[in-house]
């Protein structure tokens, strides 16, 4: 599976923060059961590379790992099963050992220049991050006029409200987004009806 694949599989990659590997199972059913295969477990927790091991023996579930900083994030989210790796930014040493994984890789990028850099190193997707404080969809517009060749996943700040406007871009092909899966202990029938919702979004 590609990068793009990944992106396609739902309008929403649910981003997670989870503290508890114990509700690393009934979170990851909930959301596939709800129509969102595509999981971001973000690296922010001791448990998040436990997290990616549980999810990824949830049938249907495509985990990944967010918030990968360096070649040691990368390493340890393949070792954990992670199947796609997401990054808040873009350097040289993230991104050959991004690349050398095999692994789609969907670098966070904030300007033209992040952009160009990831486009010499032969890398079309990004995520654009974070993309509410960045400027938001008049700032994404006008990054991706001149960088046609891009793919966005905007992340930061997105919410149930805003996330179809995003969509509408032609440029963006997902969204992240936490809202899915509220902070606190999980509510699996909430989160399977912020799923459905989710992944019923157009785009």
């Amino acid at each position: 599976m590609n990068v793009e694949q990944v992106m396609m599989l739902a309008p929403v990659i649910p981003v997670l923060v989870i503290h508890d590997v114990a509700q690393a199972r009934p979170i990851a059913e909930a959301l596939v059961e709800g129509g969102l295969p595509a999981l971001e477990v973000t690296l922010r927790t001791p448990a998040a590379l436990d997290v990616i091991r549980e999810m990824a023996k949830v049938e249907g579930a495509v985990v990944g790992a967010g918030t990968v900083l360096n070649p040691d994030d990368v390493k340890a989210s393949a070792d954990a099963g992670a199947r796609f790796l997401v990054s808040p930014g873009l350097t040289d040493r993230l991104a050959d050992a991004a690349i050398a994984s095999g692994l789609p890789f969907l670098p966070g990028t904030a300007n033209a220049g992040d952009v160009m850099r990831g486009l010499d190193m032969g890398l079309t997707h990004f995520k654009f991050f974070p993309a509410t404080a960045n400027g938001g969809i008049p700032a994404l517009k006008a990054l991706a006029a001149p960088l046609f060749r891009a793919r966005f996943c905007p992340t930061g700040g997105i919410t149930e409200q805003t996330a179809a406007d995003w969509l509408a871009l032609d440029s963006v092909l997902c969204v992240g987004g936490s809202w899915v899966v509220p902070a606190g202990a999980p509510d699996v029938a909430e989160i399977r009806k912020r799923a459905a919702a989710a992944a019923n979004l157009p785009r």
